[in-house]
């Protein structure tokens, strides 16, 4: 039978957090506004407080009937449960975590309404204001004279970073998930399948154990200094011949919304050349030296500067995708949130027992190729547990 993953103590323990840190802020109310209805980038906010991810298509366009589709918002007041105000009828309450719930055709109307009705004035965080578009910003300021709205994108986010014991074993669960479907997508890679076809097998596995995918990316041969081979998809349909560097990333929400991103990168037909062979170990070598200086207490930005100092010990250059992220990994969990990196990094930032994680690095050599890997794990006080166990090499 579908049910809630986590329990309801879990959700009360989850608002006394947002709840204390909203007191810290001089705060007595908040309005936290999401995006789900077929993405997952920006639901995490909602889905963390209620639980609620909206059924809708898509963010769809407006009409006379409906507004604002896919946005959901969740009003806090200090001592009170939280408000849910969603874009869906119909909802199975017993998969929320709140009793106090309402839909509406129109979710800016509604919560503006619900702010009119309890009379909230003066200084209230907006979360989200990184996700609302603008349109609906301008209704919601124009609409309330009394509030002056403070931007604070990380009121809860503060808050979901610290991840609770049930957190860290839904991500386990979802490593094996996603493990087993990264393996289906490399072993078939490796046989010369086309990326569509391996993608297809792989993406089958998670569904079939409740993995849901937001993105998968593949690229191979004369194509693989990019991302992808095929943008719109992630995938392409041409064939992957002997001697192709493959690369491919597995990502989305493998169990309750906890979001799983490992990469991996080979050779089809497991013969690498010695050049494909020092670039591939060498970007391998990376991840794994992040990962055995991670440990609790260490600054994120001394991970940053690790992962420049041996992108550059194995021959690699600052360009391409490692130009376009610049950084070595991130935290773990309903996606990804904060970097390991240098300058994207808080100075004070440092790695807690207890964190899901990731240590990742893409690395070119010249005339050879971008090889790329990622692993996703959880920091704890005796060592680092390996949530995503494909194999890292595969000669």
């Amino acid at each position: 039978m579908t049910r809630m993953y986590f329990p309801k103590d879990e959700y009360e323990s989850r608002w006394r957090a947002v709840h204390a840190n909203m007191r810290k802020k001089g705060y007595g109310a908040a309005v936290v506004w999401g995006r789900s209805a077929g993405s997952y980038d920006r639901c995490g906010d909602v889905l963390y407080l209620t639980n609620f991810y909206s059924g809708h298509s898509a963010h769809e366009y407006d009409t006379v009937l409906w507004q604002a589709r896919s946005y959901a918002a969740v009003l806090l007041e200090d001592g009170q449960a939280p408000e849910l105000h969603m874009d869906e009828a119909g909802y199975p309450e017993d998969l929320l975590a709140t009793d106090r719930n309402r839909w509406h055709m129109d979710p800016i109307k509604g919560v503006i309404d619900a702010l009119k009705s309890r009379k909230i004035a003066g200084k209230v965080a907006l979360v989200g204001s990184d996700t609302l578009p603008m349109k609906y910003w301008r209704q919601l300021e124009a609409a309330t004279p009394g509030i002056q709205w403070v931007p604070e994108d990380k009121l809860v986010l503060e808050c979901r970073r610290r991840q609770s014991a049930r957190e860290l074993d839904c991500l386990r669960e979802g490593g094996e998930i996603v493990t087993r479907a990264l393996n289906i997508l490399m072993e078939n890679l490796i046989v010369g399948k086309t990326e569509a076809e391996s993608v297809g097998l792989a993406a089958a596995e998670a569904m079939k154990h409740g993995g849901a995918l937001a993105y998968i990316r593949c690229s191979h041969g004369e194509r693989g200094q990019y991302w992808s081979r095929e943008p719109i998809t992630g995938y392409s349909t041409d064939p992957v011949r002997d001697g192709d560097l493959v690369r491919a990333w597995f990502m989305g929400p493998m169990k309750a919304g906890y979001f799983l991103d490992p990469g991996r990168t080979t050779v089809c037909g497991k013969k690498p050349t010695k050049a494909q062979r020092d670039l591939i170990e060498g970007c391998a070598a990376i991840v794994e030296g992040i990962i055995a200086a991670m440990k609790p207490g260490v600054k994120v930005r001394d991970l940053g500067k690790l992962g420049f100092e041996l992108t550059k010990k194995y021959g690699g250059d600052i360009k391409g995708a490692a130009a376009q992220w610049p950084l070595f990994g991130h935290r773990q969990g309903m996606f990804w949130d904060s970097w390991i990196g240098t300058d994207i990094t808080d100075e004070d930032d440092v790695f807690e027992a207890g964190t899901a994680c990731s240590s990742e690095a893409f690395l070119i050599h010249e005339g050879v190729g971008l090889a790329g890997f990622e692993q996703n794990l959880i920091i704890g006080k005796d060592g680092v547990e390996i949530l995503t166990k494909t194999p890292m090499l595969w000669w």
